[in-house]
């Protein structure tokens, strides 16, 4: 399984062992238990590496001092053998709630000294827990064994490790937010808008060489270490960053840590503490020290997502320099107070983004005396309004605002990007063109007609400071309106065809073709077949080429990027430099969405990436690799796990049949195909049957299928209807059987009716004829008899011939496929290295190459559907509607006089004819 698969299986199964616990309290038990693993295979990679053998390694425990203290300094933390995660695992039925309870206790009294602040009470949320997990020690160890066993799988070795591992780890997070509602407290930072964050955080820091960043309300830790992961792309040593993180829940301040120490980051470089943002401020110093350790804490990026609107406590705060030169934030609402304390810790050339609500843009009092001051000293540098409904267990409207302490302008970038996204089940989620494209504009600061607008300072001045985005961007969807001369007289008005005006700048004479030339405001259509004559114009054909043109040789460039290079580059960098050459190449041809073809690289960069950290931590042999493929199938009334086959560990079987067992894998397509005919053939009969026909027990009680041992017996009553001599004469051969006639009876029969050719059926060693035998002729007889054609019984036939064909055809499908499934996986597992390269171009490469071919084609076909609609919109003008209407009228009064009835109807006609006529 790749990480999303295996991530997806963990959280399902999570899922449903938690019972009656809350998803936000589970999510710490299972995590803590993650992070416990996490640490037990580090040790245990750790002693390998220094020649510990299997024995050396069940020998270690915490008398052994001289060991402890070494492997305390190699890796911060010590864990004896018998509280090892993988020592659980070997206890079975001998494990109890007592070894974690044992291990947990071990582990907070052997962190060495170096690493107290990163790892003291780390284990403190899941050690007060494990009670919650049942109501005995028997169902606690129940509770756990079944947590392990899921999590057991994880791997957590190799070059991508901490990717996998973070990845599950997120992936758990996010789940559990979104199944825990408003109850998760903690307002869960959506992945891509953290994405988001970073990467605008990232492009501010790309110069530095060494970075330190900060998120006062760290939560999970993820908008962290996304921030990290966007700065390194920028960065040769990762180590350069350093991460400060504060958080008020103990829980989830734990969750931070576990968060950062499973990424990779080292202990020196993860500085966290557990304490309330606005009531104590980072401190200064070390209570133990306070000279030798003063630190105001200026940072190069602060990035956060702090609870909305709450409540805080303002009293004397007005002296803190976090709020002095800005003002105090109203004591229902902090959310300003959060904001100035992320500004006040960046240093001159930093940068902040914070996530907040939209009414900080426009509430009045104390916030708009913020709001003034933050204007005046000029450290807003942009605001985005985010879609609906992005965030877990919140409808509320949100915004980000990104703040600096120096600027070189005195401008605001405005942003509204409530329509970026896409709908995912309850919630909208940032695509990652999306991303792209707000990240691009923040940093080219461009004017985007309805999306983003520069303003200048003294317009938000004029304003009264007031910052809601719709008051800077219209983003409104522009009403549909009708030009009333064309709708009354026909005609298309140039105001309208104007509003096409950029594929007119690009495909100058188009227009010409489509449309008459005219002095008055209206023109006419030179064509009915738009299709034929957009496509077939010459700047059209010569748009398409230049597109094509711009991405000749783009296959191999990633050839040589992807898998001549694949082993050796950096994952996430590449990504970056990939893109940037799309948007080069699209950079000379006019019309195309670059995002649209941004957004059909990264889905399918999203599935390269992934076969890129398979190959880079397990070689290129992983390529040649199969794995069982478990299903979930219910038994007993549980669901179980179940080998069905197996499945490529880069290969899907499809894409191996599809090009190195071509003739295969058609001869199966032809039989699905045939299968597929049949089953449309027995719809097309259905419908052909009259209602009558539909009364037979031949079909099921909803009449869309036949029912098989019906068909035949319907049938067999049909034949049995049939009085050809030779049948009638058999017929009475059976009753005579029937009766348990002697074989002297039998062969007096037999000699009286020459009218049989007996020849035709296999004798008895007694020479008469078994009932088996005479029923299989008898059959033969009555199958060779035609039915009326279009008759019921001739249509009941037809399906009876199609019945016993699919059933063979099943039978054959069955086999070849099990056969080709087999073949498929020795292909696999013998491929030589040019055909592993030749699977991976048609894996990777082609589907993304053949995905941006068709843009420019969608670019055609988006002008051939707007004109479409241009000509239907004023396709009928009122006076031809009017026109109509008054024939209709008068249609209508002349049939009234055919009419008959009484008095008072007559003299009700009488008046409608009158209206109808005008009268």
């Amino acid at each position: 399984m790749n990480k999303q698969e295996l991530a997806s299986k963990i959280w399902e199964s999570a899922n449903k062992m938690r019972s009656k616990i809350e998803a936000n309290e589970y999510k710490d038990y299972i995590l803590g238990f993650i992070f416990y693993k996490f640490l037990s295979d580090k040790e245990v990679k750790f002693l390998r590496e220094n020649d510990y053998s299997e024995e050396d390694i069940k020998n270690l425990t915490e008398e052994s001092q001289e060991e402890v203290a070494f492997i305390q300094n190699g890796i911060g933390y010590f864990i004896e053998y018998d509280n090892l995660f993988s020592t659980w695992l070997e206890l079975g039925k001998d494990f109890s709630v007592d070894n974690v309870r044992t291990g947990l206790s071990a582990f907070s009294r052997l962190i060495s000294p170096s690493h107290k602040k990163v790892f003291d009470r780390i284990f403190n949320t899941l050690e007060t827990g494990l009670s919650k997990l049942g109501d005995s020690s028997g169902t606690q160890t129940k509770a756990i064994s079944n947590l392990i066993q899921l999590i057991k799988i994880i791997p957590m070795e190799g070059k991508h490790d901490y990717d996998v591992l973070g990845f599950i780890y997120e992936y758990l997070i996010s789940m559990f937010a979104a199944n825990a509602g408003k109850k998760a407290g903690e307002f869960y930072t959506p992945h891509e808008v953290s994405v988001l964050m970073s990467e605008i955080v990232a492009n501010h820091l790309k110069d530095k060489k060494e970075i330190k960043i900060y998120d006062p309300t760290s939560g999970s830790g993820s908008l962290l270490i996304n921030i990290g992961k966007s700065v390194a792309k920028h960065l040769n040593n990762e180590n350069n960053i350093k991460y400060f993180a504060q958080e008020f829940k103990e829980n989830t301040y734990n969750l931070t840590r576990m968060n950062l120490i499973m990424r990779g980051i080292i202990p020196d470089n993860i500085i966290t503490r557990n304490g309330d943002t606005l009531e104590e401020d980072w401190p200064f110093f070390n209570d133990n020290d306070p000279i030798n350790t003063y630190d105001p804490l200026y940072v190069d990026a602060v990035v956060s997502n702090p609870p909305y609107s709450q409540t805080w406590d303002p009293t004397d705060k007005i002296s803190d320099p976090r709020y002095s030169n800005y003002g105090l934030a109203p004591k229902t609402k902090a959310d300003f107070a959060f904001l100035l304390h992320d500004l006040f810790h960046i240093k001159s050339d930093g940068i902040m983004t914070v996530v907040l609500p939209h009414g900080v843009l426009f509430r009045g009092n104390e916030e708009g005396e913020i709001r003034k001051n933050l204007i005046e000293r000029n450290n807003i540098d942009a605001i985005i309004g985010l879609p609906k409904n992005i965030f877990f267990g919140t409808s509320i409207e949100t915004i980000i605002m990104v703040l600096k302490q120096n600027r070189t302008t005195n401008d605001v970038l405005f942003i509204d990007a409530s329509k970026e996204f896409i709908k995912m089940g309850k919630n909208n989620v940032l695509q990652a063109s999306n991303i792209k494209k707000i990240t691009d504009t923040v940093i080219q600061r461009n004017d985007i007609e309805k999306y983003s607008r520069v303003v200048s300072r003294d317009i938000i001045r004029a304003n009264n400071y007031n910052l809601n985005i719709s008051r800077y961007v219209d983003s409104s969807d522009e009403s549909e309106s009708w030009d009333i001369y064309a709708s009354m007289f026909g005609g298309i008005p140039k105001s309208e065809i104007d509003k096409l005006s950029p594929f007119w700048e690009s495909l100058p004479n188009l227009r010409e073709e489509l449309f008459s030339e005219s002095e008055s405001p209206y023109v006419d259509f030179k064509t009915s077949n738009f299709k034929k004559t957009i496509s077939e114009n010459v700047n059209v054909v010569n748009f398409i080429n230049c597109y094509y043109k711009s991405f000749e040789g783009f296959d191999d460039y990633l050839k040589k990027k992807l898998i001549n290079q694949g082993s050796l580059i950096n994952i996430s960098k590449e990504k970056v430099i990939i893109s940037n050459d799309i948007f080069s190449r699209l950079s000379s041809v006019p019309l195309v969405n670059k995002y649209e073809a941004y957004q059909i690289f990264d889905d399918e960069w999203s599935k390269i990436a992934v076969d890129l950290e398979i190959i880079q931590t397990e070689g290129v042999e992983a390529t040649k690799k199969v794995e069982e493929n478990i299903v979930l199938k219910k038994k007993d009334g549980k669901e179980v796990e179940i080998q069905e086959g197996f499945i490529g560990r880069i290969f899907p079987f499809d894409l191996v049949q599809t090009t190195m067992l071509k003739e295969e894998a058609e001869a199966i397509k032809v039989l699905e195909n045939r299968l597929a005919e049949i089953s449309s053939s027995y719809s097309e009969i259905i419908d052909s049957l009259s209602e009558e026909d539909k009364e037979s027990t031949a079909l099921n009680d909803t009449n869309d299928a036949f029912v098989i041992s019906e068909v035949n017996k319907v049938l067999k009553i049909a034949y049995a209807d049939i009085k050809s001599e030779e049948i009638v004469v058999l017929n009475k051969y059976i009753d005579l059987l029937d009766a348990k006639a002697r074989k002297p009876e039998k062969e007096s029969f037999i000699f009286s009716h020459p009218e049989v050719t007996w020849s035709n059926i296999e004798p008895n060693k007694d020479g008469t004829f078994g009932k088996a035998k005479v029923n299989a002729y008898l059959k033969k007889l009555q199958s060779n008899y035609k039915f009326p054609e279009e008759s019921f019984e001739s249509k009941l036939v037809l399906v009876s011939e199609l019945i016993a064909e699919e059933k063979e055809l099943k039978v054959q499908l069955k086999k070849d496929s099990a056969e080709l499934h087999i073949k498929t996986k020795e292909t696999i597992e013998n491929l030589s290295d040019n055909e592993v390269y030749k699977l991976l171009e048609e894996k990777w490469i082609n589907p993304l190459t053949v995905a941006l071919n068709k843009v420019p084609n969608n670019v055609v076909s988006e002008l051939i559907l707007k004109v479409q609609e241009l000509a239907d919109k004023y396709a009928t003008t009122y006076y031809e509607v009017a026109n109509e209407l008054s024939e209709t009228k008068k249609t209508l009064a002349t049939l009234i006089n055919d009419l008959t009835g009484s008095a008072f109807d007559m003299k009700g006609l009488s008046e409608f004819q009158s209206l109808l006529k005008g009268e």
